[in-house]
């Protein structure tokens, strides 16, 4: 338990940007599968995909080195098409 108003306010809201940000990976995780297992490659799922990856870099949910590598490998994916 917290000892003070403001470390209660705190473990408050870090639970909530946890389950956010938890719910935005699950999301990526998703559209990356999806993607993966499609019999063809579709330009549209793969530019959304890595427009997702840049908006959850940008807000520091992942790594940006984890969503450059990910985009490469979308880009690398949608040239071999």
């Amino acid at each position: 338990m917290a000892n003070t108003k403001s470390a209660g306010k705190r473990a408050r809201q870090t639970l909530r940007r946890a389950v956010h940000n938890r719910s935005v990976k699950t999301h990526l995780r998703r559209l990356q599968k999806q993607i993966r297992s499609a019999p063809e490659r579709v330009a549209d799922q793969i530019r959304a995909a890595i427009s997702a990856i840049d908006k959850a870099a940008k807000r520091g949910i992942i790594h940006r080195n984890v969503a450059n590598r990910r985009k490469a490998r979308l880009n690398k994916a949608l040239a071999a098409k």
